[in-house]
């Protein structure tokens, strides 16, 4: 029987991580992954600004498009935030009119978190180099998001490999009491199996970019993430 939901998810060329994306979906709903072009490029600015070429991303939502989904993602959080708020639109724009149906970006969708749990100061935890980071900070204060805190680890290789335990302590450092929440940047860094473990012990929500493309996703379709402990669902 085929799935009742199709989301159609366009990863950059080194995503690792599409099993995170499979485990925020509910049983009914099946993920169509295509990827960017390969790029020899390090995670840095100047990749980030590769990958957000409005005709790559067009030219991946056509490819997905003969299996008609009902919403496209652009799951790469530098990708979409690098050019700032009118870019993230733009992107999410040209999805639409290449897919004909409604798109949401990772960045789109960090924000749309945000503004469900009424949001308006976070610490922010990234994998990336500090120029990439602070691109990401002027994305949020953009959109009225103010970033009282970061924290990053300064990675342009691999950032799939970071353990769970170097997450947990990546996060812990950014956060601060005046932070509302922490938003963890990247979907290639992983954080399915320590978000629950991170909110029980910072006692507000983590807003991971995987966790928050799949719940904006899955509210355009109608749906809500398996979780147990889902606080962004509550606030919607």
């Amino acid at each position: 029987m085929s799935p009742t939901v199709r989301i159609a998810v366009v990863v950059p060329h080194d995503m690792v991580l599409d099993h995170e994306l499979w485990r925020w979906a509910p049983p009914d709903t099946g993920l169509l992954f295509t990827r960017t072009p390969y790029t020899d490029r390090a995670v840095t600015l100047e990749m980030a600004e590769e990958i957000s070429e409005t005709a790559l991303l067009e030219q991946a939502v056509r490819d997905l498009s003969a299996a008609e989904p009902h919403v496209y993602v652009y799951a790469c959080t530098s990708g979409s935030f690098v050019h700032g708020r009118r870019g993230e639109r733009r992107l999410a724009a040209a999805m639409r009119r290449a897919g004909g149906a409604p798109a949401i970006t990772t960045s789109g969708a960090v924000l749309e978190s945000l503004s469900a749990l009424g949001v308006t100061r976070v610490a922010v935890a990234t994998p990336y180099d500090a120029t990439l980071a602070a691109r990401f900070s002027s994305f949020l204060a953009e959109a009225g998001v103010s970033v009282v805190s970061t924290g990053d680890l300064g990675l342009s290789h691999h950032i799939w490999e970071v353990p769970d335990e170097t997450t947990l302590r990546l996060v812990r450092a950014a956060d601060t009491d005046q932070a509302e929440a922490v938003v963890v940047s990247c979907t290639n860094l992983a954080t399915y199996d320590i978000i629950g473990r991170l909110e029980a012990e910072l006692g507000k929500p983590v807003i991971s970019a995987n966790r928050a493309t799949m719940w904006a996703a899955l509210r355009m379709v109608g749906r809500t993430p398996p979780t147990a402990h889902n606080l962004m669902g509550h606030a919607s």
